[in-house]
């Protein structure tokens, strides 16, 4: 048996290439050689799948959600340039975890965008999940040379809280990126403003109240009517867009850079040859931290399924809640999780997530191998069958 394990990371506990490491150990103590391709849908981890596929990975060195320095690292390969929101200015770089929903800003993501520009990549490929911040990516922007000023000529910090003074914007010194193809990967689909926007729908993860969150979308609307001022007069028609939202706004502009969005699981797939590793394996092992009702709506591990038909897939995760009567229609034969296994929470226990899913592949490959015995007619049976027909 050939198997295939592509599986993403298992948030907070592994990343894509440890839980694929952890799997192949188990399928190669039951005898059972494999092949490793960690992958990633355009969230956190990105850079990580990236560099595991054969990107170079390049340090870098940028501002954290709320500015104090941040080592992180962005992937480059071939003339194309990932980074990603997450491992820049993310949720996990605020200072203790503590969210800072005003005061938070995408400026890292910007100076990791800058240090690429240095690679001179073709294609950019911008992963946006794990934001912490909701400034409409004025601090990416800034960091890209564009500068935003108040209605006295004042420039502003570029962040959450001064959205709503926000009067004109000059790009006038901004980086050049002509030639330069810009992908915006992900599965955010939300505008920019009102109630299915940036603040309405992702501030409170981000620590927003609900008086916050009314603030940070006036400021968003702000924005826009800044950037129309400015000479910018596609700004409300970008962020009426699907994923101009995403991010905290970061999808917003994005676009007014030119970017386009695209489905994060498709492109990764694509971008790590997922159909080239594909050929010659009998089952494909995937798996994340979570399964549930959303997976079956174009995430990761469905479009996986879909695409690696008809060699079956068995999904393992941390915590599973699709009905087993699902499964097949998402796409997976079976749904192995670590709550079956443990009553103890894996999802901030990387050891104990590695134990179980290497116990867990070797019991796939035994299940397996015992299914193929069945199927397999003994000696005596064929010898007797081949008698009859002579």
């Amino acid at each position: 048996m050939r198997v295939l394990v592509a599986p993403d990371k298992f948030k907070g506990s592994l990343s894509a290439a440890e839980v694929a490491e952890h799997l192949a150990t188990g399928l190669s103590a039951a005898g059972i050689d494999s092949r490793r391709l960690p992958l990633a849908d355009g969230g956190d981890g990105s850079v990580d799948a990236a560099v595991a596929g054969g990107f170079t990975p390049h340090p870098v060195t940028v501002a954290g959600a709320t500015g104090t320095p941040h080592y992180g690292r962005i992937g480059v390969h071939d003339g194309t340039a990932v980074v990603e929101v997450a491992d820049t200015c993310g949720l996990a770089t605020l200072p203790s975890g503590r969210r800072a929903p005003l005061d938070a800003s995408s400026l890292g993501m910007g100076q990791a965008i800058g240090h690429a520009l240095r690679h001179h990549p073709v294609r950019l490929v911008l992963a946006l999940g794990g934001s912490a911040s909701t400034d409409g990516g004025m601090g990416m922007l800034a960091a890209l040379g564009f500068v935003f000023y108040d209605s006295n000529g004042r420039q502003l910090r570029a962040c959450g809280r001064t959205l709503r003074q926000v009067h004109t914007v000059d790009a006038s010194r901004a980086v050049n990126l002509t030639g330069i193809e810009i992908v915006v990967a992900g599965d955010v689909t939300n505008p920019l403003t009102g109630p299915t926007g940036a603040a309405a729908v992702y501030g409170p993860q981000k620590g927003a109240d609900p008086a916050t969150v009314r603030y940070l979308d006036d400021g968003l609307e702000n924005l826009v009517d800044a950037f129309t001022r400015s000479g910018c007069p596609q700004a409300r028609a970008v962020a009426d867009s699907a994923g101009a939202g995403s991010a905290g706004g970061i999808g917003f502009a994005a676009m007014l850079l030119g970017a386009r969005m695209v489905s994060g699981a498709e492109f990764f797939l694509e971008l790590l040859d997922f159909d080239g590793y594909l050929p010659g394996a009998d089952l494909v092992i995937t798996g994340e931290g979570s399964i549930d009702e959303q997976t079956e709506h174009g995430k990761l591990l469905t479009v996986l399924a879909r695409r690696a038909h008809p060699v079956p897939v068995i999904a393992v995760a941390g915590r599973n809640s699709l009905p087993r009567s699902r499964w097949q229609q998402a796409g997976f034969s079976r749904i192995c999780a670590l709550g079956d296994y443990t009553d103890r929470d894996t999802s901030t226990d990387p050891a104990l997530t590695g134990r179980l899913l290497t116990r867990i592949a070797r019991e796939i490959a035994h299940l397996r191998h015992a299914a193929s015995l069945r199927r397999r007619p003994s000696r005596t049976r064929r010898r007797h069958t081949a008698e009859s027909t002579r």
